[in-house]
């Protein structure tokens, strides 16, 4: 929401995360945490000065959902599997019967967020289901 809520803005625009806080209804403490890894990941620049704040550091239109959700941490997962501890969903080494299906779940998600940018949310461009429409 604060990116698009960035990209909305204009071209170019910096704005501070009050202001974005603001309009979206979050809390600048939270801003602070997500701007900072939005920063290191390239996302977004700060711009220092009485004008200062954050602005895109690429286009909008170049900007996907799935590079914004890896560097805030906030990858979707469809299952409580760890490959790191190699413990399974069931809390045991073996996998659960529908393993699979949720790790498939999670790659229709991950290329999902992947075809979509931050300007096509803000142009309101997104796949409809044949459900939705």
């Amino acid at each position: 929401m604060a990116v698009a809520d960035l990209a909305a803005q204009g071209e170019n625009a910096c704005e501070s995360l009050t202001s974005i806080g603001s309009r979206q209804a979050i809390s600048v403490t939270f801003l602070e945490q997500l701007f900072g890894k939005l920063r290191r990941a390239g996302i977004v620049e700060s711009v220092r000065g009485a004008q200062g704040g954050y602005k895109l550091s690429k286009p909008a239109s170049q900007i996907s959902l799935d590079g914004i959700i890896h560097a805030v941490d906030a990858a979707p997962k469809a299952h409580g599997c760890s490959p790191e501890t190699k413990i399974t969903c069931t809390g045991r080494s073996d996998r659960c019967l529908t393993h699979d299906l949720w790790g498939a779940l999670e790659n229709h998600i991950e290329d999902f967020l992947m075809s979509i940018s931050v300007q096509d949310v803000v142009d309101g461009r997104l796949p409809m289901t044949e459900a939705a429409e």
